[in-house]
């Protein structure tokens, strides 16, 4: 697969996604596309001793998109930065997947303007990865869309869903909506009407889920509004450092403790790696037309290796194609539910 990887994108520049690249190409049989400014990317690949790596190749893009700037703005009047040539490779078909640690919503727009939606696809979601006890849950929406409707969630379950059967394996994901209780009486009123339409897409749900249910891995897939699921992840993501932290300050009050710790060293190091984001690289964004990986912006190479690693199984397992049929297959049902909304 041919992937095309925002070069400066994230808070730290060129070095991790160049670093995480190169691992890359040494492990995977992906070719990689670095996007940016072509001088300060060769200067980073001598600086990391590689100056003609193999299957790396530099496609010029003068201008970047700031991290803290208006995502639509930023898009729109810059069209030679590496967000907006990175999403115009996956549209003309010169890249199969695209991914960046820039500007979260830059990276949506981005991808917007130049790869389209999927036919069908109101709005695309975020589809955040979490670590669970029996292994990984899928959080979709988590952050894409602040305000949904109850067809925007519905969307949002298929698209979990195809996503945990084609890169988990998991034949028949079984999907959960957050709410605030495990009874359908409970949630606010866009749980409420979400639920009769989530029971009839053909999806595996199981009912209301609470966030204490995603550690214990309850459903393979919890739907959210984006505003709802940002605050989960993030929840979750504080959760694990605080965890870490507190055990770590335990740990330096004895000495019998440090003892302890040190026979127990290999398994904290699984379970730091166990939990931690750079194993899945980041969250994809469902619904657009393209692979589009979103990584944290304090990405670490590791992570932009395992982003290119995912991004290459899903396009080799034809997602967009699948979601496409599943739209088509919904789309009546969806136009119903606007219709008796209105």
């Amino acid at each position: 697969m041919r992937i095309a990887l925002d070069a400066h994108g994230g808070d730290f520049g060129l070095k991790p996604n160049i670093e995480g690249a190169l691992q890359a190409v040494k492990k995977l049989p992906h070719e990689i596309i670095l996007v940016g400014r072509d001088p300060e990317i060769r200067e980073e690949l001598r600086r990391q001793g590689a100056e003609n790596p193999e299957r790396i190749r530099i496609v010029h893009a003068q201008q970047l998109v700031e991290m803290a700037a208006e995502p639509v703005e930023e898009c729109r009047s810059k069209p030679d930065s590496s967000l907006m040539v990175g999403a115009s490779l996956v549209h003309e078909g010169k890249a199969d997947a695209f991914i960046s640690a820039g500007n979260s919503g830059a990276i949506m727009v981005a991808s917007l303007l130049k790869m389209k939606r999927i036919p069908g696809v109101i709005r695309p979601a975020l589809a955040a990865p979490l670590p669970t006890i029996k292994g990984t849950t899928l959080l979709i929406d988590a952050g894409a869309n602040m305000d949904c409707k109850p067809w925007h969630l519905a969307q949002f379950a298929v698209m979990g869903s195809i996503y945990m059967r084609l890169l988990f394996k998991i034949e028949n994901p079984s999907v959960g909506l957050l709410s605030i209780g495990e009874e359908e009486s409970k949630g606010n009123s866009l749980v409420q009407e979400t639920l009769p339409l989530i029971k009839n897409i053909g999806v595996n749900f199981i009912g209301p889920v609470e966030g204490r249910d995603i550690p214990e891995s309850l459903a393979d897939v919890v739907v959210a509004d984006g505003f709802t699921g940002n605050v989960a992840l993030k929840l979750y993501e504080g959760t694990a450092k605080a965890v870490f932290k507190m055990l770590r300050e335990q740990i330096q009050r004895k000495f019998t403790y440090k003892i302890g710790a040190m026979l127990m060293r290999r398994i904290f190091t699984d379970l730091k790696k166990k939990m931690s984001v750079d194993e899945y690289g980041g969250a994809p964004l469902l619904g657009v037309n393209g692979v589009v990986m979103v990584c944290h912006g304090k990405v670490t190479p590791n992570a932009i290796y395992s982003a290119i690693r995912v991004c290459g199984e899903l396009a080799a397992s034809g997602m967009v194609t699948q979601i496409r049929k599943q739209m088509e297959q919904m789309k009546d049902q969806i136009s119903a539910a606007k219709e008796q909304e209105q």
